[in-house]
């Protein structure tokens, strides 16, 4: 180790220390796709959906028997199980639910994980959700899901 430091050291000598440019370059566009997580998704969302869908109503934490009342459906959530009767009840309650025009027109559902495509409460949501004709716009809370992208992404669905 000291070798290879004092062999540094002699190559360095008299020059200062620079940075190399390309790594200056490329900082910015680093710092835009590992940002982090945010700390409250829930407050997070709550505040997007109040300022940039003002059109919109929004209920938080809405239980699926809210919107479909206590029934039971046969769906096929995972391919490699057949059709089975689900009940709404079983269903996670949905983040948010965006109202306008008398009804609901979207759920946003966050989940931390594989939880929309894996867990059986979410895909039970999500079923539903479909069935209902609404547009079910899930969030992975271990993403950074920046305001922008958050805004554009649900704008899609709403086609607002």
């Amino acid at each position: 180790k000291q070798a290879t430091e004092q062999a540094n050291d002699r190559q360095n000598a008299g020059q200062p220390y620079q940075q190399p440019a390309s790594q200056a370059v490329q900082q910015p566009v680093q710092q835009v796709y590992n940002q982090a997580p945010v700390a409250n998704p829930q407050a997070y969302f709550a505040e997007i959906l109040a300022t940039e869908f003002p059109q919109c109503g929004v209920a938080e934490n809405v239980p699926v028997t809210d919107l479909t009342g206590f029934v039971s459906d046969e769906f096929q959530l995972y391919k490699t199980r057949p059709r089975q009767v689900y009940q709404a009840a079983w269903g996670a309650p949905y983040s948010f639910v965006l109202y306008a025009g008398g009804g609901p027109k979207a759920v946003v559902m966050l989940g931390g994980g594989h939880s929309h495509d894996q867990n059986v409460k979410y895909l039970i949501s999500r079923m539903y959700a479909k069935k209902m004709g609404l547009p079910y716009i899930n969030f992975y809370t271990q993403m950074p899901n920046e305001r922008t992208y958050v805004i554009q992404r649900i704008r899609k669905f709403l086609a607002v």
